[in-house]
């Protein structure tokens, strides 16, 4: 069971998807707004990454020996997060965009 979000939390809540799909590149808050998204994605990923290396540390110290056995969903999972645990910035993003259709 989660745990109900706070009408606090709710209202500091981003509202903002990571991408630059249907941003208005003229509209220079919804461009900031977007490229804060995509950043602040990014975070939450290595951050994700960070969190399980620290546990599977532990785990390894813990275990010894045994650590193939019972750190291997640690290890697994470390190893999904481990691609996406970098900051890329939004630039490529930004750049791999279809340009704007001429409607003239």
């Amino acid at each position: 069971m989660s745990t109900p979000e706070s009408a606090a939390f709710l209202a500091k809540k981003p509202t903002v998807k990571p991408t630059f799909e249907g941003v208005d590149y003229d509209d220079n808050k919804a461009f900031k707004d977007a490229q804060d998204a995509i950043i602040r994605e990014q975070w939450v990923k290595l951050m994700m990454a960070r969190i399980v290396q620290e546990e599977l540390k532990k785990c390894y110290r813990k275990n010894g020996n045994n650590h193939l056995e019972k750190c291997g969903a640690l290890r697994e999972r470390y190893f999904e997060l481990l691609p996406h645990a970098k900051i890329r910035g939004f630039k490529f993003e930004q750049s791999t965009l279809p340009p704007k259709s001429q409607s003239g």
